[in-house]
């Protein structure tokens, strides 16, 4: 079986305090799988280590079959990426920002951009320190997805969201994903998102894997119904 992402007892450490500590664990190759813990649990270190923004003390860690430190252009090709907040400069406008992005991508697609720009309803002439909230994180999502990635990784996209705004931000993100055979790795705080996107659980806390697999096997049970309840329960045990 073909991994999307692997980790085997990668750890790191900020001066005294262990960011990670021993995370093992292995995605398939399609499907979301939603990392969910309370905050300094480690998540957006894993992040950046799978984006080979930090290198593990120790350990193994492969995305796609990638090291992302030593194929980091190849696995940036492959991969997309959505922050919590936009990091495009703020005097740009969405349309420089796509036309910024596109050169550094050999499968970039103008297709993709217009089609979403359309879709969505995204200014594309106003400088992204203007827009809203959620229209900055429409053209984030819109800028993860243009080059056609095997894998998003997306770092609490919905915080901050006001619940129409959200709503209209994961409709856009499945309609795109599920049409695509993608894989996906989301940290969120919503735990009613998580309930629905999860195609699998990664619990996270002090650095450590406290749980992994489908949702039916972390939490016992699959009633639809009672999810977010039971992932609610299970991060206040490891907070």
């Amino acid at each position: 079986m073909t991994h999307t992402i692997e980790a085997d007892a990668i750890a790191l450490r900020f001066g005294r305090v262990d960011a990670l500590t021993d995370v093992s664990f292995a995605t398939g190759g399609d499907g979301i799988t939603v990392v969910l813990g309370p905050n300094g649990a480690g998540k957006s270190t894993l992040f950046a280590c799978a984006l080979g923004l930090l290198r593990p003390d120790r350990g193994r860690l492969s995305v796609l079959g990638l090291d992302p430190i030593a194929d980091h252009d190849a696995l940036c090709d492959r991969v997309g990426y959505v922050p919590s907040t936009p990091d495009a400069p703020a005097w740009m406008t969405a349309r420089e920002y796509f036309r910024f992005l596109a050169p550094h991508y050999s499968r970039w697609n103008d297709g993709v951009v217009r089609r979403m720009v359309e879709r969505y309803e995204v200014p594309l002439d106003r400088a992204i320190g203007a827009l809203s909230r959620g229209e900055g994180a429409k053209v984030m999502l819109i800028g993860a997805l243009a080059h056609e990635p095997e894998c998003v990784l997306l770092d609490e996209p919905f915080s901050g969201l006001d619940p129409v705004v959200r709503r209209d931000l994961l409709r856009a993100f499945l309609d795109e994903f599920e049409a695509s055979g993608r894989s996906a790795l989301i940290a969120t705080h919503d735990l009613e998102v998580a309930a629905r996107l999860a195609d699998r659980v990664l619990v996270l806390a002090r650095g450590k894997v406290e749980a992994f697999g489908s949702t039916d096997e972390v939490l016992g049970q699959d009633d639809p119904a009672r999810i977010p309840r039971g992932l609610y329960e299970l991060l206040e045990r490891v907070a």
